[in-house]
């Protein structure tokens, strides 16, 4: 039995080396300033149209499963929303992004549960203990607030709910629907961002793209929401 427990330790932490190694090879090949100027955007942005035009469902299919890989990999989901958004609209976008990352954070809380539980537990069940019951409770609903509310990393928080020992139907559907609303609003950025650079040749100034209806709206809507869950967030995890 010790034997066991130590072998599935050593794969998940062979996992985390393999997510290391990626994002060193990544962010070394891609610096973030490429990937974010202006002309790199808006050079590749008439690739992905005319893609999407002539095929849209294998588009569909290739971003959904890098987006999976890319929470498998990097654990963070707010890029997606916005590239997202980008290539395909507020609507698709968000329904594409949101797909992607409920299956690449279930997958990963899947793997988290058999190869790593141990040590979750030893790490974080002392400073979540006053969860637990409420899971027990209710273990959707909580789980869709748990979700809704964020206040943990994403990455970090599809594999908590180990803890708690949640159903993975459970986990994917409350993930679905609490992210929903964060990643609506976050593509409704990639989508007004498409717009503005149609509209300009060269860079817009940070002024006239925050002054854009496409931008400050969703961005507003997105400060309210971050409010509302600031207060509940105080309320759920309130010992």
């Amino acid at each position: 039995m010790e034997k066991a427990k130590k072998i599935k330790l050593f794969i998940g932490l062979f996992y985390l080396i393999l997510v290391i190694v990626f994002l060193y090879l990544f962010f070394s090949k891609f610096s973030l300033q490429e990937i974010t100027s202006y002309d790199f955007i808006k050079n590749n942005r008439n690739y992905f149209f005319e893609l999407r035009q002539s095929n849209l469902f294998i588009l569909a299919i290739l971003f959904i499963l890098f987006t999976i890989i890319w929470v498998l990999a990097a654990g963070f989901g707010s890029p997606i929303g916005i590239f997202s958004g980008f290539i395909f609209g507020q609507w698709f976008g968000t329904l594409f992004a949101v797909l992607g990352l409920s299956i690449g954070a279930t997958l990963l809380y899947l793997f988290a549960n058999y190869f790593l539980k141990d040590l979750i537990k030893k790490k974080f069940l002392n400073k979540y203990k006053n969860l637990e019951l409420r899971f027990k409770k209710s273990e959707f609903i909580y789980l869709l607030i748990y979700r809704f509310v964020g206040g943990i990393p994403f990455g970090i928080a599809n594999v908590l709910p180990c803890i708690f020992n949640v159903k993975k139907f459970n986990f994917f559907w409350a993930t679905f629907i609490g992210i929903f609303p964060q990643i609506f609003l976050i593509s409704s950025i990639g989508s007004g961002l498409e717009k503005i650079i149609d509209q300009n040749q060269k860079a817009p100034s940070f002024i006239k793209l925050i002054y854009s209806p496409e931008i400050y709206i969703p961005l507003i809507i997105f400060a309210c929401l971050v409010i509302v869950t600031i207060f509940l967030r105080k309320l759920f995890y309130k010992k």
